[in-house]
């Protein structure tokens, strides 16, 4: 499942992510994680030490390695310079599968072990001091949306994305690349202004929302969340030992994370494997394509000088299975879960 993290600026979004991709982790479930946020702080939540985490290689930086591998052989994409961050696979493009070994991945991630289990970590990369004053960090996210675009993921595997704070993510077409979105949320009302928002710009696109309350201190906070976002609220949590000690760099090991903890995120991963039901390969195409057709005659074409809409492919849908390039008989309907008890 592709799985995204949003939320306000310092509602917890970054350390629910990592505790998150910690507990797929120990179930020994695949996992890519990425780090999509402005403020790169995955990697240290992740328990790499400040070198460690600035010496991620930035996805930004190899923009053109990603492109050449991606296009393939795909007839309609003549050069990765006519590539854009939307550019949607076809036939003879390359996909990415979460478990494979490839260029992209070899350039672009690094492998941390957490509590002796792999998970493949990349990073969109800080802004540089040339970028300063004269960009913008959705330029640095492209290569993220590039690469969701072409990347197929099976049943029990995973993609964790830490997005950028507050709705900055609707200026991309990347917040329906999801199957997942867990919005988090403190008890007060900036902390679920962001929800708001999410729910109001995710409203058309068929979005799957749901909201974790952190920072919940006892049954008004559960209440107010409650009353705030109805249905959408999966579970809440509270203060934690275990997130503290990990914050200041000791952490214990991950077996010892408090129990009522444990519980939220198994909620958490029981929501992302219900939505697998309602996962629509058709729609997910159609709205990669609508995306790339908009910032194609937004600033795509200017900018490459060619016809960008010339780059879809009219028979191809990326769907679970397909060969690269290939197009594939839509799957039939998996039997819906019956929902998970969901703790307060």
């Amino acid at each position: 499942m592709k799985i995204a993290f949003v939320g306000k600026g310092g509602s917890g979004k970054t350390t629910l992510s990592s505790l998150f991709i910690r507990h797929l982790a120990a179930n020994e479930a695949p996992v890519v994680a990425v780090d999509a946020d402005i403020n790169q702080h995955l990697g240290a939540a992740l328990g790499l030490g400040e070198d460690e985490a600035s010496g991620l290689p930035a996805l930004g930086a190899h923009l053109p390695l990603i492109k050449e591998y991606l296009r393939g052989s795909n007839p309609r994409i003549p050069s990765a310079e006519q590539m854009i961050k939307t550019t949607p696979p076809g036939a003879g493009s390359r996909l990415l599968r979460v478990t494979e070994d490839n260029p992209v991945y070899e350039a672009c991630a690094r492998t941390v072990l957490l509590d002796g289990e792999p998970v493949r970590l990349m990073a969109t990369g800080p802004f540089t001091e040339s970028d300063l004053g004269v960009a913008c960090y959705h330029s640095k996210v492209g290569a993220v949306e590039l690469c969701l675009n072409h990347l197929v993921d099976g049943p029990d595997e995973y993609v964790v994305v830490d997005m950028t704070a507050g709705s900055d993510s609707f200026a991309s077409g990347m917040f329906t690349r999801f199957d997942m979105t867990f919005l988090v949320a403190e008890p007060t009302r900036k902390g679920v202004s962001v929800y708001r928002q999410y729910k109001e710009y995710a409203r058309d696109f068929g979005i799957a929302l749901k909201v974790v309350g952190n920072k919940v201190q006892g049954p008004e906070d559960i209440e107010f969340l409650q009353d705030e976002a109805g249905e959408d609220l999966l579970v809440t949590v509270g203060h934690s030992d275990w997130v503290r000690a990990m914050e200041k760099g000791r952490p214990a090991a991950f077996e010892l994370l408090e129990a009522s903890n444990r519980l939220a995120l198994q909620a958490l991963q029981d929501a992302a494997d219900d939505s697998y039901a309602h996962r629509d390969w058709d729609r997910y195409t159609e709205q990669m394509v609508r995306f790339h057709l908009k910032n194609a005659q937004s600033w795509g074409n200017a900018k490459t000088g060619v016809d960008l809409a010339e780059q879809v492919d009219p028979g191809f849908v990326l769907r679970e299975g397909a060969a690269a390039g290939a197009v594939s008989p839509r799957p039939a309907p998996r039997p819906t879960p019956q929902p998970a008890p969901q703790p307060a």
